[in-house]
């Protein structure tokens, strides 16, 4: 039952080409499941000269037999959510109640989440966290207190809606003023815009728990999709600079609805150097021309934001520590060829503090190492027409097997370009791709 099922999730702070791997792995499964955060979240897919940016809609819907389903442990914004429903109509992609479910029980974004978070970093200055003020933290804080919440169930009761609304907002006012001299909400406009978005929406509202879990029984093969990277997940990333959800495999039972034993293989996604956008540590990031290469060749700015993501070398510590809380499987190595023309290539592969060893990885302590590095001969050929693994420059070759060892998982896939089909199958272990 479980060992058709994949969850895929990313190793470091996000932006490592998921969305990439997913829409690889999707045309072999049932169902393509998102399990946690919101529209803060960016998926591309290069389809020939077109790509897809996904912020909320799995990137299965461009499969035509793929069911694509928003799970409970979601954040969902109805207005960013129609806006990438409408593009993907406008460009030919079906995308409705036969192909698309969100859960009811997933909580909605509301303005005052998305003011409270722009106020908050404003407010803090220095101290501020880099969120990408799309209401994602403030919105999984009032799924915690309870009370000042609002679900998909309750935006598409539509006789109930406006007093739940009302009452809210008349808090979210209190307070917003009182902390941040914000004006009082128009909750009469909110009303209107939030009761149309429920209109709309209200056919591909459901059960997906029970859908998925029906699926899970008949043995119907699933694909979790994580939506960032598991340094950013709110209990075992570089806290506080993270997100507020469980992004790693750990979050998938919860976040959908499903038994841990439906999880399945675990595919890592593994940048083949590291980045990050916004504040926090970052120990190998390279301020330098060496990192002015790697955002500029990867074209490293950000699917959500637009802004540039800070780069550097490859962190195999902070790799390894991800393949081991998730259990990974394999991993998709992303974006090899983006270091193509670099002489010398370098992997983290130890910490020390004070000028002693790191054993075990903390993710609080990562703005205090200093990285130890492994340095590799680069390559000048590009590898965008490589399909096997002895196609790649043995230079690269040395390179992946390095990367395998010291994170302790085999590489199954390898993406050696931004096109659906500049991919190589090396060691996988999912069926169907071998």
């Amino acid at each position: 039952m479980t060992a058709q099922n994949v969850t895929v999730i990313g190793l470091h702070w996000g932006d490592e080409g998921k969305g990439k791997t997913v829409d690889a792995l999707a045309r072999l499964c049932r169902y393509v499941v998102r399990y946690c955060g919101g529209a803060n979240a960016g998926h591309t897919v290069q389809v020939g000269d077109e790509k897809f940016a996904f912020h909320l809609i799995p990137c299965g819907i461009l499969n035509d037999e793929t069911i694509n389903v928003v799970g409970n442990g979601v954040v969902f914004d109805p207005e960013v959510a129609l806006g990438e429903i409408a593009d993907l109509r406008d460009r030919g992609v079906a995308i409705g109640p036969d192909n698309f479910c969100i859960s009811a029980a997933a909580h909605v974004v509301m303005p005052w989440h998305k003011l409270q978070d722009r106020l908050s970093e404003q407010a803090l200055g220095d101290r501020k966290l880099g969120t990408t003020a799309r209401g994602i933290g403030p919105c999984y804080a009032d799924k915690a207190s309870r009370t000042l919440a609002v679900r998909m169930g309750d935006l598409v009761a539509a006789d109930t809606l406006a007093d739940k609304l009302r009452g809210i907002a008349d808090v979210k006012s209190r307070v917003l003023a009182a902390m941040y001299g914000a004006d009082p909400i128009d909750v009469d406009a909110v009303i209107d815009e939030y009761t149309d978005y429920g209109r709309q929406l209200e056919p591909m509202v459901g059960n997906a728990g029970a859908l998925l879990r029906r699926g899970v029984a008949a043995g119907e093969r699933i694909l979790f999709e994580g939506g960032h990277g598991t340094l950013l997940d709110v209990d075992h990333g570089s806290y506080p600079f993270v997100t507020s959800s469980s992004v790693t495999a750990c979050g998938v039972p919860a976040g959908v609805g499903v038994p841990p034993s439906a999880i399945g293989k675990v595919v890592g996604i593994l940048k083949a150097y590291t980045t990050r956008v916004g504040a926090g540590p970052f120990p190998t990031e390279q301020d330098n021309e060496t990192g002015d290469y790697l955002r500029q060749r990867g074209r490293e700015y950000g699917t959500t934001t637009g802004r540039p993501r800070r780069c550097g070398w490859l962190d195999a510590v902070s790799g390894r520590y991800a393949v081991e809380l998730s259990g990974v499987t394999e991993i998709a190595l992303s974006l090899l060829d983006v270091l193509t023309g670099l002489k010398e290539i370098n992997i983290c592969v130890g910490y020390r503090i004070d000028g002693q060893d790191v054993v075990d990885y903390d993710p609080a302590a990562m703005g205090r190492v200093e990285c130890v590095y492994e340095t590799f001969p680069g390559w000048d050929e590009e590898i965008g027409a490589c399909r096997r693994f002895d196609d790649l420059p043995a230079a690269a070759r040395a390179y992946v097997e390095r990367i395998e060892q010291l994170l302790g998982a085999p590489v199954g896939l390898i993406s050696v370009g931004p096109q659906r089909d500049e991919i190589i199958v090396y060691r996988t272990q999912i069926q169907g791709l071998a």
